[in-house]
């Protein structure tokens, strides 16, 4: 309700801005009554693009209006009565409407609330303006934008008055030239009559066709002027249009698209497009008018042609407005909800184009028709060049076809597909060392359409970022290193799809950071120690270096990110590092966020850690030797060497281990674990992560166990223990590795070694020394 209360106290424009968001579809009152109601529901959490959410979106039109009925029920007296009456048409009208299409309330309810916390915030930063707070960058250029707009208003209107004046004026004239023309026949009908008759009469109408005359080559000159000064004010109306559109479509439009692409690869979400919309349809509103100016002075100007350059100067005026509504029609049918970028051929997928100024321009009173079809890179290019590709395509999507919709409740025209699919893919010859994952294409989005009672045709085309076509997941490593690279280092404006083949080290730190960050789901993203790690991992040879500003001007080129191997592994080092990342997302995430999980630390750096602390201490680092591996590195006492301390490294493990048993289960198995680097007590950290103990037999049966053990640091377990089979989870001999590296093909699968294990007699150790 805070927003509402909120949205009643704006002012001007602002207040009439949120008024006109209400109407039939969603009557004001109805906003007013059930305010907190409507503010607690989680309209963001329905997708509106999944047809699977319409029993969510069914669910909360009927809570709505059970809700309206029972606040006309509580309404007494005379106006309660006058209001009940109200409340239930409402409700009435309201489950009409959208009880066929309930996404369709939530979409207009999220547009609703969108628009009015945007005004709220654009009048609140005003209000902190005014009291000598500086204004944000975002604010100050939206008050710019916002201030040209009402100088563009104010010029539109100054040359309609103009255009008023010149058309009376001009009819006027018409109508004293028509005068001298009558005056002009009454003295050639004089002709006839006597002499005596005729020269009185002949004097009279010469004089009065005489001052005629006078004042039409006056008038003339005059009406010349207005035409000449009304041109040079279009002139200078053209020129702010011009600059606004750039500012609109160049700028704001352009940072709307490189955040969506960042998105992409888990930068924050691009927002939304009302305040790009509103400012588009305004555009487009004031470039119609002076478009339609500019025709009327046309038609003046060949309804009384005057001696001078005005035909030559409207017919430019005519071809530059025209040329900016083009370009704004055009540049603004746009992607707002990107097909996949990593794309697997015979999935389904959806994407969502929109046109931000359909609605202002009544599109959808023809209904224009989508087609998407999937061109390679190099069809790109001729695309951008004018060249022609009709009927060339590098594959056949199913269902490619769609109507843009017209939205009433949020004025948006666009079109949603849902259900296509890629059924086939056409590879081009690839060049060099270029895998077919390195291979990029791209979603075309075509329509026709009219505006202006077919008076402008428009062929509208938009393209996707760039897709890599995968026909098996094992391909989605590798593809998605080439979505990363390419969202991350595309410059605006580019060929497609062309990107630097060397970046400098701390932009890459930047976008593997934002691609972390996002499968986190938190705040602790890469800290420049990782960093540090991972610069290590990436350049062997500088190994030696621990500072962050000893790799700021180090480049890294595509190739050593993933087409080269490590030194010593059959990994890249994006492979690697999006195997932590897997690993992380589908098990650790908790326990990295956290912060239990040191992760980027190599042996040399765990074991001078592990060292100076306690018996018992641990921590947990990434393997360098598998991928998606992770380890325990603890210190404790060489049992075959008395007063000898030694760090101990378990074999990583992996996703595979963490199915059977979570980390926080294995690391509360082990007895000898006792503090997390640097002194914090593990069960205090990992408690609230463990399974509950399996509770007594159940119909005659016990439930078994898993658990494991490393057999030099087996100590008893306190707890009592039901039919507990002792186990390993861990490859073959030797469990313990004083590097925590091993080679996998010499490990047993691990499902198999359980299975194996679990018919062994209950007491089955194994000794290994330190390697």
């Amino acid at each position: 309700m805070a927003m509402w209360i909120q949205a009643q106290q704006l002012q001007g424009d602002a207040l009439h801005q949120m008024q006109a968001l209400y109407g039939q579809h969603f009557p004001i009152e109805v906003r007013h009554y059930l305010a907190q109601w409507i503010e607690s529901q989680l309209w963001d959490s329905v997708e509106l693009d999944n047809p699977a959410e319409e029993a969510k979106a069914k669910h909360l039109l009927d809570s709505l209006m059970a809700e309206l009925q029972r606040k006309a029920q509580h309404q007494v007296g005379e106006d309660g009565f006058l209001l009940k009456i109200k409340l239930g048409h409402y409700a009435t009208q309201l489950k009409g409407t959208y009880d066929r299409c309930p996404l369709e309330l939530v979409r207009c309810i999220k547009h609703i609330l969108h628009s009015e916390q945007r005004l709220v915030q654009e009048a609140t930063n005003a209000s902190c303006g005014s009291a000598g707070q500086a204004l944000d960058s975002l604010s100050q250029r939206h008050q710019q934008i916002n201030q040209a707009f009402e100088e563009l208003r104010l010029a539109t209107q100054e040359s309609e008055n103009e255009l008023r004046k010149l058309q009376h004026s001009q009819e006027y004239f018409i109508i004293q030239y028509q005068e001298n023309h009558r005056i002009q026949a009454q003295i050639n009908s004089l002709a006839t009559l006597p002499l005596a008759e005729r020269t009185p009469r002949e004097t009279t109408l010469q004089s009065k066709r005489a001052t005629v005359e006078a004042w039409l080559t006056r008038e003339a000159s005059t009406l010349q002027k207005y035409r000449l000064d009304l041109s040079e004010q279009h002139q200078k109306t053209v020129n702010l249009l011009r600059k606004q559109q750039t500012l609109i479509l160049d700028e704001e439009l352009i940072q709307w698209k490189r955040r969506q692409q960042l998105a992409g690869n888990g930068g924050p979400a691009e927002g939304g497009l009302d305040v790009l919309q509103s400012w588009c349809e305004k555009l487009a509103d004031m470039i119609w008018q002076n478009r339609q100016q500019i025709r009327r002075c046309e038609h003046l100007t060949q309804q009384l042609p005057l001696p001078g350059p005005m035909e030559e100067l409207l017919s430019k005026l005519n071809s530059e407005i025209t040329d900016i509504i083009s370009a704004l029609v055009t540049s603004t049918f746009i992607i707002e909800k990107q097909p996949p970028q990593v794309l697997k051929t015979q999935t389904k997928f959806a994407a969502t184009v929109r046109l931000l100024v359909g609605g202002k321009l009544n599109v959808h009173m023809n209904p224009p028709q989508v087609k998407a079809v999937i061109v390679s890179e190099q069809q790109a290019k001729a695309l951008l060049k004018n060249e022609s590709t009709r009927n060339d395509s590098s594959g056949e999507i199913l269902n490619n076809n769609c109507v843009m919709e017209y939205h009433q409740a949020t004025g948006t025209l666009s079109a949603h597909f849902r259900n296509m699919s890629l059924k086939r893919i056409k590879r081009s010859d690839r060049r060099g060392a270029e895998s077919v994952t390195e291979e990029k294409f791209t979603v075309l989005f075509e329509s026709q359409f009219s505006v202006g009672g077919n008076e402008l045709v428009f062929h509208v085309k938009t393209l996707s970022l760039p897709v890599v076509v995968i026909v098996h997941g094992s391909q989605d490593n590798n593809a998605t290193a080439t979505v990363l690279w390419d969202n991350a280092f595309a410059e605006p404006g580019r060929v497609p799809f062309m990107v630097p083949d060397k970046v400098l080290w701390p932009q890459l730190c930047e976008a593997l950071d934002m691609k972390y960050k996002a499968e986190m789901h938190s705040g602790r993203g890469l800290a420049e120690d990782n960093l540090v790690f991972l610069a290590q991992k990436a350049f062997p040879s500088n190994n030696n270096n621990s500072n962050p500003e000893d790799y700021s001007s180090v480049t890294i080129s595509w190739s050593q990110f993933n087409r080269e191997s490590l030194p010593g592994r059959n990994f890249t080092f994006w492979q690697w590092f999006d195997g932590v990342v897997e690993l992380m997302k589908k098990h650790l995430k908790p326990h990295w966020n956290d912060g239990a999980i040191m992760g980027f630390v190599n042996k040399q750096q765990a074991q001078d850690m592990l060292l100076s602390k306690p018996n018992g201490t641990f921590l947990l680092r990434f393997s360098d030797s598998e991928i998606g591996g992770i380890t325990i590195a603890w210190v404790a006492e060489n049992p075959n060497k008395t007063g000898e301390r030694l760090v101990w490294n378990l074999l990583p493990y992996t996703t595979k281990d963490f199915s059977i048993r979570s980390l926080a289960d294995r690391i509360s198995d082990l007895n000898h674990l006792l503090f997390l680097y640097p002194d914090r007590p593990k069960d205090e950290v990992f408690a609230k992560y463990y399974t509950p103990p399996l509770s007594k037999a159940v119909d005659g049966y016990v439930k078994p166990q898993i658990k494991q053990v490393v057999p030099e640091f087996t100590t008893p377990n306190p707890e009592p223990v039901y039919m507990e089979q002792a186990t390993s989870l861990f490859g073959s001999d030797p469990m313990l590795d004083a590097d925590g590296d091993f080679d996998l093909d010499d490990t047993m699968d691990v499902a198999r070694h359980v299975e194996e294990l679990l018919r062994r007699p209950m007491v089955n150790q194994w000794s290994s020394p330190q390697s």
